[in-house]
């Protein structure tokens, strides 16, 4: 008979039907604030409810619409894993555009999903790596995302010059999809914004020449890009 007996409660299933129409579309509940869906503000009313005591002062009650939430979208509050809404939306966009059969080489900075740039927040991802938690790193390593060169300096990568050649070596591999250079070859690069001028196909042939003086950091990311002989 439309008999409604508590109001709190009946708002809160209107939003909650609000938010499984979104997950739909969107296919997580990491909503930016300005969303809406089924004509309610889904993206500010997740943004309250995951403040304290947002689902309500009632331990049970609140329990109650925790268990409602995640079975729309178990991670609808990524602060309980450690890191934010942002960087939720942001990682689904990633494994949607992977899933539709995008490239991760080709996910670069100006590839949005759903007005996200996936591709700028990919590049940060890489650069910022070691800033990031081990659930982080596990769930980027299972999309393909390895840190930048900058950031495995700290792994025992070598000096300046070799950070360049590993640079170099890493854009041309994703560029020609293939490690074999020329000795002649010549590669462009931006590392911090100053342009550098690497002569990689010299470069690799002196890294070869010089294989057993090099570090088990280096040889590995050698081999991660290709080079057999390492």
């Amino acid at each position: 008979m439309g008999i409604v007996w508590d109001t709190a409660d009946a708002v809160f299933a209107e939003n909650l039907a609000a938010a499984r129409a979104y997950f739909a579309e969107a296919g997580t509940l990491a909503a930016p604030r300005h969303a809406t869906a089924l004509d309610k503000p889904v993206g500010q009313w997740l943004t309250n409810i995951r403040k304290p005591c947002g689902l309500g002062k009632d331990p049970v009650r609140a329990e109650r619409r925790a268990e409602q939430l995640a079975a729309v979208d178990k991670e609808w509050n990524p602060a309980l894993l450690g890191w934010t809404v942002d960087w939720q939306r942001h990682y689904v966009g990633l494994a949607t555009l992977l899933a539709d059969g995008a490239l991760l080489t080709g996910i670069v900075p100006g590839v949005t999903y759903r007005g996200d740039d996936i591709g700028r927040w990919l590049t940060r991802q890489q650069r910022d790596f070691t800033r990031l938690n081990e659930e982080q790193h596990k769930r980027l390593a299972k999309l393909g995302v390895q840190p930048a060169v900058q950031a495995r300096t700290e792994a025992g990568l070598g000096n300046a010059a070799f950070q360049r050649g590993l640079t170099a070596l890493a854009q041309y591999v994703e560029r020609e999809q293939r490690a074999v250079v020329p000795r002649q070859h010549t590669e462009q690069i931006t590392i911090d914004g100053q342009d550098h001028e690497v002569r990689l196909g010299v470069w690799i042939s002196n890294q070869k020449s010089r294989r057993d003086k090099l570090s088990g950091g280096q040889l590995a990311r050698l081999a991660e890009l290709g080079l057999d002989w390492t």
